[in-house]
């Protein structure tokens, strides 16, 4: 029997390799930036009798294991995505919530320098770009705002 990528992906984290955590990855690496009940839909697909706390828990070790990463935008639900350890962006669509990966704004983690670091050792930094898409913008309206 033929080892895969995420199971071994899964051992290399400690985690015990189960079909509900390969078809979590499955589906968060074919819909970046999805919430978690579209993952449990997508995930039922695969498994139609994996329950709802097979799946959160499933994404919670992930997490914590390193192999997902869970964002949060400001009014949204959790989402989660398989491009991790690159400290990545993201830009929002303020009207339709569409998310969008940006690379990072420096090309270093962690991307930008505080001010102040106040001591501590600083090894990722999170943006939120905020905006319209394409799709939601009034027709003419520039893509940037004069100066950004």
């Amino acid at each position: 029997m033929q080892t895969t990528l995420d199971e071994q992906l899964l051992r290399g984290a400690s985690l015990r390799v189960t079909k509900p955590r390969l078809a979590v990855l499955a589906t968060v690496r074919t819909m970046p930036h999805a919430d978690t009940e579209k993952i449990l839909t997508a995930v039922r697909e695969i498994q139609p009798k994996v329950s709802h706390q097979a799946v959160y828990d499933s994404l919670r070790a992930l997490h914590q294991a390193g192999l997902l990463r869970k964002i949060q935008p400001s009014g949204s639900l959790a989402r989660y995505e398989a491009r991790i350890g690159d400290n990545h962006h993201h830009l929002v669509c303020r009207s339709c919530g569409e998310i969008v990966d940006v690379d990072c704004a420096k090309g270093e983690v962690p991307c930008l320098d505080p001010d102040d670091d106040h001591g501590f050792h600083i090894d990722e930094a999170e943006v939120i770009y905020w905006g319209q898409c394409p799709a939601c913008s009034p027709a003419g309206m520039p893509a940037s705002a004069p100066g950004g």
